[in-house]
């Protein structure tokens, strides 16, 4: 291309001779310092005007979830949270009404080492009430707990409530358990309550659909759950925005479903990955089918949820799925397992569940488990248990569930620290050996 004499241009030869004169007069201003597309010079703060254009940098995205290591699917992580930094593979202590039942308070957790408190939605919708909650400063101040605190969104009791509920387009109408009467809850309803709430995450209302269900039915009921999912995002987005809100840092994860169906589940899992949401759950499972086509669903499911943001599988469950489970690529865990079999003198050991109401405990004077350090385990024996739960003794209950959320943190605790020595693989073997050799 032929060059305009004197000018280092691509300018072509013959160009008109405006174009020339305002290509000059353009070079001349950038010599000089100016800005282009404005009337000040960048450097010359001085002979700036009172008002000028600029353009707004966008925020750097931060980086919420950080991968420390990986083991095949196994993943060890941090989860960077407005409320403290989780280390993952975690077991999330249920809280439903904002209290672990068995008498446990937010002390106790600490006490037996809870990451994170899980709250449900719906229940405290009801009982004290979401306003009552932001009246008082937030679920954390309410229940006196500085860590995350995830809720649940109510989607599980559109699957528990079943018949107290219709679901519609717009969302779910409920008959209350407690006193009968008519709430509808929807998407932006579901986050309305879990902002008033001010949770630390917030899980988008969603669609848990029966085990077995049609095919049709959980297309049709995987495409509603989308939609809602979309309401949910804008609302959250709305709603952390607002000058009155809790927690303006408030994250949401979304919920895959489609049954034990591998290609609902993992279309649908495309689907919400296009959101580029904080965080995924696999919702719809340990209703009913076994734990085979659970371990089925993770295998086919998880490959096609982001590798770089947590995955959280909902309602699970034993020591031996959490390993299981772990070494599928899975982050978070909740349950309400370990308290419930607790309340019941069912409790989990190194070498695996024992039942405490058995006669042979009676003249029992070892602690639950000789190789843990929990309040119950440093203090009281197998018999004395045994003993306050035959008396009907509050105590038992409460002794058994403090051990039992210690047990399940502890084992989370104990993979994090084996997946950080590329040794998850033995201690996963070694572990549902130990529990194997109890049973036989």
């Amino acid at each position: 291309m032929q060059r305009l004499p004197g000018f280092a241009t691509g300018l072509p030869a013959g160009c008109p001779h405006i174009f020339v004169q305002t290509w000059r007069l353009c070079r001349r201003l950038r010599k000089n310092g100016w800005a282009h597309g404005t009337s000040a010079r960048v450097n010359s703060p001085a002979r700036l005007p009172a008002r000028r254009c600029t353009t707004v940098k966008r925020k750097e995205k931060k980086t919420l979830y950080k991968l420390l290591k990986t083991e095949g699917r196994a993943k060890r992580a941090e989860f960077h949270t407005a409320h403290g930094v989780i280390q993952t593979p975690v077991f999330m202590n249920v809280a439903t009404a904002a209290a672990i039942k068995g008498a446990l308070s937010t002390e106790d957790l600490e006490r037996v080492n809870c990451q994170v408190a899980l709250c449900n939605t719906y229940h405290l919708h009801l009982r004290p009430g979401d306003d009552i909650v932001k009246q008082l400063g937030g679920l954390h101040k309410f229940m006196n707990w500085e860590k995350p605190i995830l809720t649940d969104s109510g989607g599980f009791q559109v699957f528990s409530l079943a018949s107290m509920r219709k679901i519609k387009e717009e969302g779910v109408y409920f008959s209350s358990h407690i006193d009968g009467r008519k709430i509808f809850m929807g998407p932006e309803e579901s986050m309305a309550i879990q902002s008033a709430l001010g949770s630390t995450i917030a899980m988008a209302f969603d669609e848990c659909p029966p085990h077995p269900a049609e095919r049709q039915y959980l297309l049709d009921s995987v495409h509603r759950t989308t939609r809602w999912l979309n309401r949910c995002k804008l609302k959250l987005n709305e709603l952390n925005s607002r000058d009155d809100t809790i927690n303006e840092n408030q994250l949401m994860f979304g919920i895959n479903q489609g049954g034990t169906h591998d290609d609902i589940r993992i279309e649908h899992a495309k689907v919400i990955s296009d959101l580029d949401l904080p965080g995924y759950a696999l919702g719809g499972l340990a209703v009913g089918e076994s734990h085979e086509e659970m371990y089925d669903v993770l295998e086919t499911t998880v490959p096609f949820l982001p590798k770089d943001k947590p995955t959280y599988l909902m309602g699970v469950g034993t020591p031996e799925n959490l390993l299981e489970a772990v070494e599928r690529g899975i982050d978070f865990f909740d349950c309400v397992l370990p308290a419930r079999n607790g309340r019941h003198g069912h409790v989990y050991t190194s070498v695996g569940k024992l039942n405490l109401f058995n006669a042979k405990y009676e003249l029992d004077d070892s602690p639950i488990d000789a190789t843990c350090n929990c309040p119950a385990c440093k203090s009281h024996s197998r018999a004395y248990i045994r003993h306050l739960f035959k008396a009907k003794e509050m105590l038992a209950m409460r002794l058994c569930v403090l051990h039992n959320l210690h047990f399940f943190n502890k084992l989370m605790a104990d993979m994090r620290d084996a997946l950080d020595i590329g040794q998850f693989a033995t201690f996963k073997k070694q572990t549902l050996e130990g529990y194997a050799n109890h049973q036989k």
